[in-house]
């Protein structure tokens, strides 16, 4: 005989006019969390009521039902319908939809309601947000109906388009979210899917690999080259480029090198013919020259013509107006669009007027040449008005006036029997070896040249004496020989004999033409070079009527061109490294401020034990041990993560005396870093992953257990 099964008997359920409605004060959720009331009530406006309320009734004293029926599990839902009733958008006699129960605790309906519901797993709502933009709905008009922002509408539609494949492994839970979020960097599939193949052979599966194997051979959006194209040119040249909606990605990645270098290559070429009209010889175009490019060339500087009376009145009332447009918004925090609008449109042209181009005379054209290429911020940078030795005029070693020329005038050696070459010292002249004279016939002739050179060796001693005594003319005449070699090349207007010679470093030293201090360089030689006259004839009396912070500054300017403290494989120099230390040691040199090691400048061209060194130096022992075991490219991408921003610097770049603390502790990904700059946190596990986005899913759900809207982990979906 069989057992028969008992039956089970559900709650029943019927429409009660909202009147009749009380909330009960046994629901257990007291704390406010997930969508707010105000944003329910426009759901349900929208929608209509998704879930029954559930309701007890009231009973009197007596035990007899009062037709009053109170709502332990709904609260939200009640709220957002007396908020509606208030605005009279609801009839307060509105029958809603209620279960009514009669056993049991109203406690325990309430804290059922909630903990037995199944949170919707996110990749559901990822492809629910498809569906619907699949049906019609734009992407805009998604965010309105469930309040999120377009943004994070974007980031769920981007996650749904990610390899089908994949998909199906983060379903299962054997990939994290924010794996998933590396791989909308690129929308090919194939190539999606053969990175996910590739991890499972690494060591490291951290979300920067992927993107990094992602976007190997691509060009980010910050380079130097895409600036000065335009990522708008790049595009509508058939150029592609890859975002990421989950981290800063400074603009993307660009897919087609060899384009961008087409188009920067045409450009340049444009920009070029353009300087070349101006009438110069020669135009040199690249991307990029050698740091020292210009050594050895003669600079010219043109003459910068001075407004006339109608601009400088113009650039005066540009002056006015920006000050004024200052004191009148000095109280402001954040300034209207329109006045920052005007503001920047002021600043630019009065850049315009103290920035005007000099004027260049067409013998001088005539004989030199410029360079065009690009800035570290991807500006054109055009350097005009050098001139090569081969196009030099050709020049005699006094000219007719009595001025020396202002080219290189090689009479400093001269030449023995054997055709050897040798410095001739002017006080070491073989005097007193008993040589005579031989007579002359009368009439006045010049000087012999034997004679010429007695007398101004006995000079050249007596002056030697009197500079020394006097340290400011000494001072000035070596100030002055250096402007010359500097400012003045192939000019022999001193009889000092100093001499810089600036070091070339070759075109093998990435960024370094646009490293702050190259740049500080640059512009403090232009202002010398405006400020000093044309011709070096006239450098001496220029140079006494300098101050004298004017010229200890022009002279430590000078100096700091002969420092050569570049290690040369070819040229053992082990004694002035040594003194080059004690210089930065005296200027208190802190390469940490301007120079951070990344893969291209050192990490990656150094061996695995000298990375792990460098982090344990700057991270400590944790932090290293986890590099061990790691190949080489996982080993660079994850050592630059940590070395950056700690201030460590290799040997080679320290300079003694100052010391280095190190930082405790790991730094996070990237990834990480970025979730945390808005107010995230960070997931190490797909446990842990899992548990949050449960515990989100829930606080942001229905107090009761209502799921109008499921919300990713806020870390995971911020915009960026």
């Amino acid at each position: 005989m069989t057992k028969s099964v008992q039956k089970i008997a559900l709650s029943t359920s019927r429409d009660i006019p909202f009147d009749k409605l009380v909330l009960a004060q046994s629901n257990v959720r007291h704390v406010k969390a997930g969508v707010g009331i105000e944003q329910l009530a426009e759901d349900i406006a929208r929608r209509t009521l998704l879930q029954s309320l559930t309701v007890r009734a009231v009973v009197g004293h007596d035990g007899a039902e009062t037709g009053i029926y109170e709502v332990p599990a709904g609260g939200r839902r009640f709220r957002a319908l007396e908020l509606l009733v208030k605005q009279k958008r609801l009839p307060k006699t509105a029958p809603i939809p209620c279960v009514i129960r009669e056993s049991g605790l109203a406690e325990e309906d309430s804290l059922a309601e909630n903990v037995q519901r199944a949170p919707l797993h996110p990749l559901d709502q990822f492809r629910a947000f498809l569906a619907m933009r699949e049906q019609g709905m734009g992407e805009e008009e998604i965010a309105a109906a469930f309040f999120v922002t377009p943004a994070v509408v974007k980031q769920r539609l981007r996650l749904a388009s990610v390899s089908p494949t994949l998909l199906d492994v983060y379903a299962e839970d054997d990939m994290t979210l924010e794996q998933l979020m590396a791989f909308t960097v690129s929308c090919d599939h194939e190539r999606q899917d053969a990175v996910w193949e590739a991890i499972q052979r690494s060591y490291s599966r951290e979300p920067y690999a992927i993107r990094r194997m992602l976007t190997e051979g691509a060009v980010r959006a910050s380079d130097k080259r895409a600036a000065f194209v335009g990522l708008a040119a790049y595009e509508e040249a058939g150029g592609t480029i890859l975002r990421d909606l989950f981290q800063a990605d400074d603009g993307g990645w660009l897919q087609d090198p060899g384009l961008l270098d087409m188009l920067v290559a045409e450009r340049l070429r444009e920009e070029a013919e353009a300087v070349r009209a101006e009438g110069w010889r020669w135009v040199d175009a690249a991307p990029d020259f050698a740091y020292g490019h210009t050594y050895g060339l003669r600079g010219i500087v043109g003459e910068r013509h001075e407004l006339t009376a109608d601009k400088e009145a113009a650039r005066e009332a540009l002056v006015t107006e920006y000050a004024e447009i200052e004191a009148a918004n000095a109280g402001d925090a954040d300034l209207p669009d329109e006045v920052d609008a005007r503001l920047g449109e002021i600043e630019t042209a009065l850049e315009a007027y103290d920035n005007r181009p000099a004027a260049y005379r067409p013998e001088d054209l005539a004989i030199a040449g410029a360079f065009v290429s690009i800035d570290g911020s991807g500006k054109l940078r055009i350097e005009r008005g050098y001139v090569r030795s081969e196009d030099e005029l050709p020049v005699a070693s006094l000219l007719d006036d009595g001025t020396s020329s202002g080219h290189r005038d090689d009479g400093a050696t001269a030449q023995n029997g054997d055709g050897e070459h040798r410095v001739v010292d002017p006080v070491d002249t073989g005097i007193g070896t008993g040589a005579t004279e031989p007579e002359e016939d009368e009439g006045l002739k010049p000087l012999p040249d034997r004679l010429l050179t007695e007398l101004t060796a006995c000079r050249t001693v007596a002056l030697r004496e009197a500079i020394g005594r006097s340290p400011e003319v000494a001072f000035t005449a070596a100030l002055h020989a250096l402007c010359l070699k500097l400012f003045y090349h192939y000019a022999q207007d001193s009889c000092v004999e100093l001499d810089i010679k600036s070091v070339s470093f070759g075109s093998g030293v990435p960024g370094i033409n646009d490293s702050a201090a190259a740049i500080a360089i640059d512009a403090r030689h232009r202002e010398y070079a405006e400020r000093l006259p044309r011709e070096p004839g006239e450098l001496w009396d220029a140079l006494v009527g300098f101050g004298g912070d004017d010229r200890s500054n022009l002279f430590a300017h000078c100096i700091a061109h002969g420092v050569n403290a570049v290690h040369e494989a070819y040229n053992r120099r082990p004694r002035a490294l040594a003194h080059a230390d004690r210089m930065a040691a005296a200027v208190d040199l802190d390469m940490a401020q301007g120079w951070t090691p990344t893969a291209e400048n050192f990490i990656g061209r150094v061996t695995k034990a000298r990375i792990v060194e460098a982090v344990r130096e700057a991270r400590g022992d944790a932090a290293a041990d986890r590099l061990t075991g790691m190949k080489k490219p996982d080993m660079v991408a994850a050592a630059e993560v940590q070395l950056a921003s700690t201030g460590w610097l290799p040997e080679p770049l320290r300079t003694p005396g100052r010391s280095f603390v190190p930082v405790e502790g790991e730094a996070v990904i990237d990834e990480a870093a970025a979730m945390e700059a808005v107010g995230s946190v960070s997931t190490d596990t797909v446990e842990e992953s899992a548990a949050i986005d449960s515990e989100q899913a829930i606080d942001d759900s229905d107090a009761d257990g209502e799921t109008e809207d499921v919300h990713l982990p806020a870390h995971a979906l911020a915009a960026e």
